[in-house]
């Protein structure tokens, strides 16, 4: 059983804690602060991986689009969605009217291409060589489970989790595998920015638009000019067209309803008790089918063309009942995994017998 435990969380780990690239932090924060960042980037991790793989998406492409637009590495253009770049003042330069100002944006674009691609990836705390043992150990993972069903092994409830982890993970690695991981410090580019009043920082920001910014990359009228960073979850998103943060939130739930569906996988599992089987059952369903109410939205306001005050407040209701039940569900999940490990079938102590597919092992 203590085999079974340490490979799940420390599968679980690398999927939630290390394979987490978060973006550049506010100039002097202490050790413990930094942690605490990145702590709270784990528990969305760990309660909705979907809003990482989203994150991860926007940030891929942001990037591929600013270098494609302005001749530069890939690397410049995730330094760029993650907040890399500040002003001689300090200030973020981390939207798109910020490099096409017609004053300072040319003095910006000439220091940013100026930079290497060398000096940016200096910076970075993981080489291809940790990235791609840390992604190895996911696939790896991922092919265990998937051989102990060839050979009809049982599986227990915390490696049905685990894999549901790792796979969600494959994407959030190969969508961040060119963005420099826990960069600390940012790199000066130009001259001071011209103040624009009008937007708030970081402080300013409310609940709603914290979590507009956490579930869509979204933050309205957030200035970077108020600022000495850029939010947790920003992207340089915040000129997009509202149809590209749709696909991007629909995107987010299909994967959600991905990762509910390999819990589903347990179905039949061996549980201790009834009670735990049928929590287990109703959660994956809950995980499953919640995250699809959004796309399901997007598809009947499409087709709907006469909408109503009535509908919209049916959706909005539908949504801010699911969320809080989307997350007891998720708890319930991580919790259950643990409680079934007290009465284990001798099966799920039997090894995968790789001589099948490696001949002469």
């Amino acid at each position: 059983m203590f085999d079974i435990v340490l490979g799940c969380l420390t599968t679980i780990f690398a999927c939630t804690w290390i394979s987490v690239h978060p973006n550049v932090p506010p100039p002097d924060q202490s050790y413990l602060a930094l942690v605490w960042r990145r702590l709270r980037m784990m528990l969305v991790a760990v309660i909705a991986p979907e809003l990482i793989v989203g994150f991860a998406a926007r940030q891929f492409f942001v990037a591929r689009k600013f270098s494609k637009d302005y001749d530069v590495p890939n690397s410049h253009g995730f330094f760029f969605s993650m907040g890399g770049f500040v002003s001689q003042s300090g200030h973020p330069i981390a939207t798109k009217a910020q490099i096409e100002h017609p004053v300072l944006g040319p003095q910006y674009l000439a220091s940013i291409r100026k930079i290497k691609k060398a000096d940016i990836m200096d910076k970075s705390k993981g080489d291809a060589l940790s990235k791609g043992v840390a992604l190895v150990q996911g696939l790896w993972f991922t092919t265990q489970c998937l051989v102990r069903v060839f050979q009809r092994l049982p599986i227990t409830e915390l490696e049905i989790t685990t894999l549901a982890f790792a796979v969600i993970n494959i994407f959030t690695r190969v969508l961040w595998w060119g963005k420099p991981l826990d960069v600390q410090q940012p790199i000066q580019v130009g001259p001071g920015e011209l103040r624009q009043d009008g937007g708030p920082g970081i402080s300013s920001l409310n609940l709603l638009d914290r979590f507009s910014g956490v579930w869509a990359g979204y933050y309205p009228g957030y200035n970077p000019a108020e600022s000495t960073s850029v939010p947790s979850f920003w992207s340089a998103e915040d000129n997009a067209a509202y149809g590209a943060r749709t696909a991007f939130v629909m995107a987010e739930c299909l994967v959600g309803t991905v990762f509910g569906a390999i819990h589903c996988a347990a179905w039949k599992a061996h549980f201790p008790s009834a009670d735990e089987m049928w929590m287990w059952r109703t959660c994956s369903l809950l995980v499953t089918t919640i995250p699809l109410v959004v796309p399901l939205w997007g598809v009947l306001r499409f087709l709907i063309t006469t909408k109503s005050r009535g509908y919209d407040t049916v959706v909005a209701a539908t949504l801010l009942a699911g969320t809080p039940t989307y997350i007891i569900a998720r708890l319930f999940l991580i919790i259950l995994p643990f409680t079934t490990l007290r009465a284990l079938p001798p099966d799920e102590f039997t090894d995968v017998d790789w001589r099948v597919y490696i001949p002469h092992l």
